[in-house]
């Protein structure tokens, strides 16, 4: 099959993500002798600095890693918190039907450093002054900016120019927007991190580590942060100025925590996920449906395939909207979700024609009113820097993902999906030189739902990065960017593995797609039944079949659907690894 470049081939070990920099520099501190734990890290703060349109220092950071001594899978969760003061019944005294997408309203608190943290001092080896030099590096000299930066500023520069005057002074040094290619300094980032560094003080690498996570969550940064917020009334999505709800107090309350991923056992593979806090359980929810299916029997490019794995897509999006929430908070029947009798009758559902129907399963015991998303109305405008971009046709150039994959030569592995904290959403912090997530804005403002939003719960995020075992072993670290799109790549991409025996490059090479059936997780939170999208590189009798099923069928763009990477280990001891060449800048590499 053809394939954009070949599927790299190391024994020492691979790093790939959604920049060519940041695999560099992943590969540059293995070569250093850290492990895959240093190296995701010192490559995650490089994305920060890399894509600041699609992740940032305030954002969130789900990671799955492998520990090979230990032959031990764990979660991290770098998915923050609500402010105490986020309630339904605040929202409703603004007048405010959804979480705005935009502004100081849907701050979090920034999950992603203390995950990279607790990575680095229990799975890593080296010290935080060393993974952060490479991004210290480029935010100080400048970084090489690719097109999309220029294009994400410039779709908000109005917003900046006249309400967020803190961001345009990053974004729009001396008033103008960064030319394509030009290198790109942080200076208040870089000021941000040598300051967090120089009281990164203890006897033991350990608790300088520990001093660096208490520097940002009890010290200046979230002091700085919560006077920000408190300060300032700022323009959002709404059309109004509000007032920001996170504080100091709720960072210093909030930390990472270690969990063990959930799993699903299909076609001789266990693939592992994050908690029903992530929307991940609905790729293992679709496997579960799809084992009674022969997929192997099925062309991996042709319709009958597209138009089974998009409606068992559809049962499984819609229990994730009726059922899923921060287990700490609301029950979520995850057993019954995966289980062979459940899945039996939802798998019935599954027929010849499409369906146009939101419909989530029957739980004893459980609700799955959805009539909460009769009440959602399209806004008369889109406003500046709202919405999931990922799906290229659409146009937009707001803020995204990146993903991060490494296996070292010892066999440890990390998948992680950093997000959040991006440049359009919300204005930067002055004294840090970045912005905060507003991942709140997937919360309902709603009560009684298991998304609603309420005090110290975590947004149903839609950060699902992906490991897959074989026989019990580690075997592939994968994942994408793309807001509710990441759980249908990626299986469409897993599928064709494991039935069609395509290899990663093959499989994030080959024509995918999307539907858009259920409503979207982020501001406006519409929905368009029935429709989907195929990449422009199909046939067209591919396009005409899935209408004749009903399906409200398009062509996209050609190279538009996807930004995969992936990396796995094989019993003879070889690392492959592979990156999308979608019109971004993901590179893999590796020795």
């Amino acid at each position: 099959m053809f394939t954009t470049r070949p599927e790299i081939a190391a024994t020492f070990g691979a790093v790939a993500t959604t920049h060519w920099i940041a695999s560099q520099t992943g590969m540059a501190v293995l070569e250093r002798g850290g492990n895959a734990a240093d190296a995701a890290v010192a490559a995650a703060f490089v994305l920060h600095v890399a894509e600041p349109h699609l992740n940032g220092p305030g954002g969130d950071a789900p990671i799955i890693l492998h520990d090979a001594r230990a032959g031990t899978q764990h979660v991290i969760c770098g998915q923050g918190v609500a402010p105490g003061a986020a309630t339904p019944e605040h929202f409703a005294s603004l007048g405010l039907d959804l979480v705005p997408g935009t502004g100081l309203l849907p701050a979090v608190v920034p999950g992603a450093f203390d995950a990279w943290m607790v990575l680095l001092r229990d799975w890593g080896t080296m010290e935080v002054a060393d993974v952060l030099s490479y991004a210290i590096y480029y935010a100080r000299r400048g970084i090489h900016i690719v097109a999309r930066i220029p294009a994400a500023i410039e779709s908000v520069r109005p917003l900046f120019e006249q309400y967020w005057p803190s961001s345009a002074a990053v974004f729009l040094p001396r008033g103008e927007v960064p030319a394509v290619g030009s290198l790109f300094a942080r200076p208040a980032l870089a000021d941000c991190w040598e300051r967090l560094l120089k009281e990164c003080n203890g006897p033991t690498r350990e608790a300088r580590i520990d001093a660096a996570r208490r520097c940002f969550y009890r010290g200046f940064v979230a002091e700085e942060a919560g006077k920000f917020y408190a300060a300032n009334e700022l323009l959002d999505c709404s059309g109004r100025r509000h007032r920001g709800l996170l504080t100091a107090d709720d960072m210093a309350r909030w930390q990472a925590t270690v969990e063990d991923p959930v799993s699903l056992d299909y076609a001789g593979h266990t693939l592992l996920k994050c908690g029903a806090w992530s929307q991940g359980p609905v790729f293992l929810q679709l496997l579960a449906l799809l084992r009674g299916i022969d997929i192997a029997a099925m062309d991996p490019l042709g319709a009958e395939f597209v138009h089974t794995v998009v409606e068992g897509m559809k049962l499984a999006f819609a229990d994730r909207e009726a059922f899923y929430g921060d287990p700490d908070f609301v029950k979520v029947p995850l057993g019954t979700l995966l289980s062979e009798e459940y899945n039996a009758a939802r798998r019935k559902l599954i027929g010849e024609a499409a369906s146009h129907a939101l419909r989530p399963g029957s739980i004893e015991g459980f609700s799955s009113d959805l009539s909460h998303l009769a009440r959602i109305k399209p806004p008369e405008i889109m406003a500046a820097g709202t919405g999931e971009p990922t799906v290229a046709r659409l146009g937009s150039v707001g803020g995204d993902t990146c993903h991060i994959d490494v296996i070292d030569r010892d066999g440890n592995m990390v998948s992680a999906t950093p997000s959040g904290g991006w440049l359009h959403s919300s204005p930067v912090v002055p004294e840090l030189g970045f912005p905060l997530s507003t991942r709140g804005q997937i919360f309902w403002a709603v009560p009684g739902l298991p998304n609603s939003i309420a005090p110290r719960k975590r947004p149903r995020t839609t950060l699902s990065p992906s490991m897959a075992l074989r026989d019990g072993k580690a075997w592939m670290s994968f994942g994408t960017p793309g807001g509710d799109q990441q759980d249908q790549w990626q299986p469409v991409f897993y599928l064709r593995m494991l039935h069609h025996r395509m290899n990663i490059q093959e499989s994030i090479d080959a024509p995918s797609f999307h539907t858009e059936h259920w409503n979207n997780s982020f501001w406006p939170r519409l929905a368009k039944p029935g429709r989907v999208v195929i990449e422009g590189r199909y046939p067209p009798e591919v396009l005409a079949a899935l209408k004749a099923r009903g399906h409200d069928a398009e062509m996209g763009a050609e190279w538009s659907e996807g930004r995969l990477s992936a990396a796995r280990l094989e019993d003879d001891g070889q690392i492959f690894a592979g990156a999308n060449p979608r019109g971004m800048p993901g590179y893999a590499v590796g020795r």
